[in-house]
């Protein structure tokens, strides 16, 4: 199975298909173009594939790639058998926080890619994970991500929480989807606040028209909100903050810091172009995790230290 876009309350995911309740703001779209805009991790020329082959019904039919929903109906996505693909353990080195039967909460470095793909399946959190842990990890994301519960970009650091059983995943999956685990992240931006603290509601989607990028306003997003609060000005071009997560969208945080034009420092793709500091990505760090832990049910905290490329570039700036 894979995940689907943590915060999507209309998705049922199953280990040999997927069932998806068409929302109100998909209603009458192009059934191809809805399951691109849910489904983040497929292609839409897969899912037409998919379509293709009559694997995607609606009230029990197939139907084709031209098809408009309507809200309330029921999409069901017949998956095809999983291709075998062996991912080999690696003695990658990984700064683990805490790890005990249940979870592994690991310090994520920079330019480190969470889980193999097709055709990537080497150097990855996970090859690393499975060095470690052994067999000892959740297998409801399937052969290519175990363990994994949510994700960090890239090129962000700090706290990543990782299953080592089926139990543990479902109980940490449902807070996710509850909104209840606690995400506060520290960043660089461009530019000077005037307000001490604030709050960025806009919904999210996939950008109409670069699909590798997210943006606010577009039709179809879905609700997001990101807390913000200065912690310092600096000069009169940039400014730390730290940002807390209410939901979980692909990018929220670059996004929401972009659109209030606070673009976060070395982000490329939401920010200027060029990078002056040539940080090789952005100056974003997960540096609090806090969840209930899932067997004991007690609230545990989780804190990373700021990575040193972060500390420099705030004594540069200063």
């Amino acid at each position: 199975m894979m995940v689907i876009n943590d915060d999507m309350d209309s998705i049922s995911v199953h280990s040999k298909y997927i069932e998806l309740l068409v929302e109100e703001d998909f209603h009458k779209e192009r059934i191809d173009k809805y399951l691109t805009n849910i489904l983040e991790d497929y292609t839409r020329s897969y899912l037409q594939k998919l379509i293709g082959e009559d694997r995607v019904l609606v009230g029990e039919k197939a139907v084709k790639s031209n098809f408009r929903v309507e809200r309330g109906q029921k999409v069901i996505i017949y998956l095809p058998e999983p291709i075998e693909s062996k991912i080999v353990p690696e003695d990658i080195p990984i700064d683990i926080i805490y790890e005990d039967d249940d979870i592994i909460v690991i310090n994520k470095g920079k330019d480190l890619v969470i889980h193999p793909a097709p055709g990537h399946i080497s150097g990855t959190l996970v090859n690393a994970l499975l060095y470690h842990c052994k067999d000892g990890l959740s297998a409801i994301n399937g052969i290519l991500r175990p363990g994994i519960v949510h994700r960090l970009d890239k090129d962000t650091t700090g706290l990543l929480v990782a299953c080592k059983n089926d139990k543990a995943h479902h109980n940490i999956a449902e807070q996710l989807k509850a909104h209840s685990v606690t995400r506060r992240y520290q960043a660089l931006v461009y530019n000077n606040f005037k307000e001490e603290s604030g709050r960025v509601e806009a919904p999210i989607g996939r950008h109409p028209k670069d699909r590798k990028k997210m943006a606010v306003g577009v039709k179809n997003g879905k609700s997001a909100a990101t807390n913000y609060r200065l912690i310092e000005n600096l000069g009169r071009k940039y400014a730390h903050v730290e940002c807390q997560l209410e939901t979980g969208r692909t990018h929220q945080i670059r996004v929401h810091m972009a659109s209030i034009h606070h673009p976060i420092l070395g982000d490329t793709v939401y920010g200027p172009g060029k990078d002056p500091f040539n940080l090789e990505g952005q100056a974003l760090h997960a540096g609090v995790l806090g969840l209930k832990h899932p067997t004991t049910n007690e609230y545990v905290e989780f804190t990373a230290p700021l990575p040193n490329y972060f500390t420099d570039l705030l004594l540069q700036l200063r």
